[in-house]
This record gives structure tokens, sequence and C-alpha cells, in this order.
């Protein structure tokens, strides 16, 4: 099921990379950018690991991995954005 821009979705890691996080998010292979995790921004939030488990917003669908984010202010974003239309 292809994911789209501003959907919210629960998204897997399977890699960690020095730039950023491979995820899986409905059976799609999907990247988290490192800046779009909240231990980018806080010392007390812990990098993730492969097999955790994130809640997500797609950021951009239409990328070949889509972009997902995992920080609150994507997701309250896509939210206001989804109840606009």
């Amino acid at each position: 099921m292809p994911l789209t821009t501003d959907q919210e979705t629960a998204a897997t890691i399977t890699a960690v990379r020095p730039y950023g996080y491979e995820a899986e998010a409905n059976g799609t292979p999907a990247f988290i950018d490192q800046a779009k995790h909240p231990s980018w921004w806080s010392p007390d939030v812990a990098a993730p690991q492969v097999g955790d488990r994130l809640h997500t917003v797609v950021l951009d669908g239409s990328r070949t991995p889509p972009r997902l984010s995992a920080l609150r202010k994507d997701i309250e974003i896509a939210r206001a954005l989804r109840s606009s239309r």
C-alpha cells in the first residue's frame, strides 16, 4: 500500500545510518532523516535502534523511498492540513 503525504503511520526501524534511519511503514520501505527524530533535538531522547517502532507522519510520499518524520510538530501540522481539506 503506497504511503501518502500527511498520512500518519507506524514505522519500524530497519537500519541506522549516519544521516538517518531506514524504516518500513505499511510494508513500504521509507526513510527518516536524523533531524526528523526527536533525538536530534534533545539529548534526553535516545536515538532509535533497529526494531524500534515509531509513530510517524509521511512528509513526502512521492519520493523513493518516502520521507517520514517522528517529530510531534510535523505530526500536528499534518493533522491540521488533513482537517482543513
